[in-house]
């Protein structure tokens, strides 16, 4: 019978190709739990270079190297989101999560060349709609990797319970926590794609022929616009409120800016809206919609987190 020492020196390398495979699920789970490209990028190179600074026999050691490499990506993501409020108590405005596009328009990869690998973009679904990952930003940490990690990637409560430090059972308590806040957030029926999709191309061309009225009736009266340009480009520093106020706040714009053109757009897996100016991309408009009105509207203006949005 041979003994543990044995056994582990015979288990195979996993090699560069098994642990590089992660990548892809790394980003995707980084990105819900940070709404930030960014600090995912960030995240996940340095859970890779932890890996790398093992010795070769440690490595070979781990039973399941994609568990490993979960748990520590989610261990820093949690001790982030655990600093992310002291961070954002310094940043300009209103922080918002990073807008993502479909895959077509995803060209530029984390090392900034002019293609993507696939493993690169982030998946778009339902967990990563811009609605979904503002009810996140109301979470505690602790609520955010339990709720995330479990309801959106299905891991047991036993294996959540290493990450954050905490028993199974109380990880159970702070996914149903979140899972309250996620419910209450989804107070009206929400229209499928077809009629997003119709709901945003009224809105533009409303916006566009400057039409008041058409405007205040797509959207929710208690509405709400807010605004990211996080100090680098000028954005309101508090939300409009008020179907009428964001009308005429968006009808001031279009007058002010008459070069400013809107194009139709998938946003975080749900349409939206791109904003260029001479060319330029000035915004990107995530919209929530729901009752057939538009209750939300996040618009991102600063640079920074347009980077993986095409320039065509």
């Amino acid at each position: 019978m041979s003994n543990r020492s044995e056994q582990t020196a015979r288990r195979p390398d996993p090699g560069l190709d098994a642990i590089m495979s992660e990548r892809h699920r790394l980003i995707n789970l980084a990105y819900r739990l940070l709404g930030s490209v960014a600090d995912a990028e960030d995240v996940v190179q340095e859970t890779y270079a932890r890996w790398y600074a093992m010795p070769p026999e440690r490595q070979q050691a781990v039973e399941s190297p994609g568990g490993w490499l979960t748990t520590v990506a989610g261990r820093i993501c949690l001790d982030l989101l655990g600093s992310a409020r002291a961070r954002r108590e310094k940043y300009v405005g209103q922080w918002l999560p990073e807008p993502v596009p479909d895959a077509a328009e995803w060209i530029h990869g984390w090392s900034g060349g002019t293609t993507a690998d696939p493993a690169d973009r982030v998946t778009l679904d339902e967990s990563i709609s811009m609605a979904f990952l503002v009810v996140l930003e109301s979470m505690t940490p602790a609520e955010r990797v339990a709720f995330v990690l479990h309801d959106v990637f299905r891991y047991p409560f036993a294996e959540i319970a290493r990450i954050v430090g905490r028993t199974p059972a109380a990880c159970r308590q702070l996914a149903t926590s979140a899972r309250r806040r996620v419910r209450a957030a989804q107070s009206s029926p929400v229209p499928d794609t077809s009629r997003r999709a119709d709901i945003v191309r009224d809105f533009k061309q409303a916006w566009a022929a400057k039409d008041l009225r058409a405007l205040v009736d797509l959207l929710d009266p208690q509405a709400t616009a807010t605004g990211d340009g996080g100090g680098l480009v000028t954005a309101r520093l508090h939300p409009v409120r008020g179907s009428e106020s964001i009308a005429r706040d968006l009808i001031r714009l279009v007058t002010l800016a008459p070069d400013l053109t809107l194009h139709e757009r998938t946003v975080n897996g749900q349409p939206g809206l791109l904003l260029r100016f001479h060319g330029e991309i000035a915004a990107v408009m995530a919209l929530d919609i729901s009752g057939g009105r538009i209750r939300n509207i996040w618009a991102m203006r600063n640079p920074e987190k347009l980077r993986p949005w095409t320039a065509d």
